[in-house]
């Protein structure tokens, strides 16, 4: 058995280090002067994370003592309960915020869709990984791998919780490229959101986008009928755009997305998260305002402040340093975790790892972004620094499968 001294103890310093940016923030924006505006059990959300974070290195620490390919061998059981648990919230579930995502387990709330990105990834990589004439170029075991996680992705999307289901679908394309897809059809498959998100500005941008993401394929791929079918599907994203924006959403699905792209539009009504988040991160200057000194927090004018916009916590009490020091340290476990897959050689440890990556890279991306407006408000909590327990917990055993694949390496390189 690996003694834990052999640990990538840099990896869990980083876990630490924005553990404890979190439970800062969480305590400010729920235990300062902020509390008068709060109900007891938001008051109560700092001792609740407290006893998660906890928790958490209690199981980090006993995941180490398993062996990597019990990972492999439960990978489809974790998988069917994923999916049971799925179908458990759909029908009995709590609804929470708009979302039906919550499963009432006696006095614990489960988030079955947190479970469930563990278990798509186990077993999505258990598929593609399990034998050496599998790789994502045959089309069958690519639609499998991909029908593997729009399964959960559809039971996501049925319970409202739109912003899990961007992190479900971002694992396609990862998964798959890491898989051995071609890198044409892998530009292909991400081209569409990035046509969608410069539509929303302009639709002159989301052509001049097509255009260029279509060249760019030919020159990769050589394929005449990929490079065709990519501007066809970059025509109809641009021109889906627009009608929707014109015909097709509400009025207030129509404000949200006019909010984004300018959130002046509507300054007390769409446009007031946007712009209470901006307020909040640029009056933090270079140093901050000082713990539990945030005006924009502490008179409570930042919505769900110790979830989607706790960055703003962060970066109106502690500045540009504050908030520089969060985006450092992820970006240190980004880089860090990429490096560990790079050093396996077993193809299962490489997906699983470069996969929980791609997760947590996904969330730090939308939540930023959502509290810079460089992206619409979707709701996405930030990894291990925004409160929520079946989320932290989650997160930290992924974290954990990771490690423990890098503890075992030497032992877990063969391919079987």
């Amino acid at each position: 058995m690996n003694n834990l001294r052999n640990l990538n103890w840099s990896i869990f310093g980083a876990w630490i280090v924005l553990a404890i940016i979190g439970l800062v923030a969480i305590y400010s924006a729920t235990q300062g002067p902020v509390s008068e505006f709060l109900p007891d059990y938001i008051q109560n959300n700092f001792a609740k994370q407290l006893l998660w974070v906890a928790l958490a290195i209690v199981f980090v620490l006993c995941f180490q003592f398993f062996t990597p390919r019990s990972y492999m061998q439960l990978s489809y059981l974790f998988y069917a309960i994923g999916i049971v648990l799925m179908i458990c919230t759909f029908l009995f579930g709590t609804e929470i915020n708009g979302a039906k995502s919550w499963l009432r387990i006696g006095f614990f709330n489960l988030q079955s869709s947190e479970i469930m990105k563990i278990a798509t990834i186990l077993a999505t990589a258990q598929y593609l990984t399990s034998r050496r004439d599998i790789t994502a170029e045959n089309i069958r075991y690519a639609l499998t791998a991909v029908a593997m996680i729009l399964v959960p992705t559809i039971f996501v999307i049925l319970q409202n919780d739109f912003g899990t289901a961007i992190v479900f679908l971002a694992l396609i394309p990862v998964m798959l490229f890491w898989s051995g897809l071609p890198y044409g059809v892998s530009i292909y498959i991400v081209s569409p959101a990035f046509i969608l998100y410069l539509t929303v500005f302009d639709w002159k941008l989301g052509a001049i986008a097509t255009i260029l993401i279509s060249f760019l394929i030919f020159m990769v791929q050589k394929r005449v009928w990929l490079t065709v079918t990519s501007l066809i599907t970059g025509i109809i994203t641009v021109v889906g755009v627009n009608v929707a924006l014109t015909d097709i959403l509400q009025p207030h699905q129509i404000a949200r997305i006019t909010a984004f792209t300018n959130p002046a539009f509507d300054p007390t009504g769409a446009g007031w998260n946007v712009i209470q988040a901006k307020t909040a991160i640029g009056s933090g200057g270079l140093l901050g305002k000082g713990f539990m000194e945030g005006t924009q927090t502490q008179l409570k004018f930042l919505p769900e402040q110790w979830t989607d916009f706790i960055s703003c916590v962060i970066g109106e009490e502690f500045g540009f340093m504050g908030l520089g020091l969060l985006v450092v340290t992820f970006l240190f476990l980004f880089l860090r975790l990429l490096k560990q897959a790079g050093n396996h050689k077993h193809p299962f440890a490489q997906l699983v790892t470069v996969s929980v990556t791609a997760v947590f890279f996904i969330h730090f991306v939308v939540n930023i972004g959502s509290a810079t407006a460089l992206l619409p408000v979707i709701g996405i909590p930030l990894p291990f620094v925004s409160y929520g327990g079946s989320a932290f917990l989650t997160n930290s055993l992924m974290l954990a499968i990771c490690l423990n694949m890098d503890l075992y390496k030497r032992d877990f390189s063969i391919y079987r």
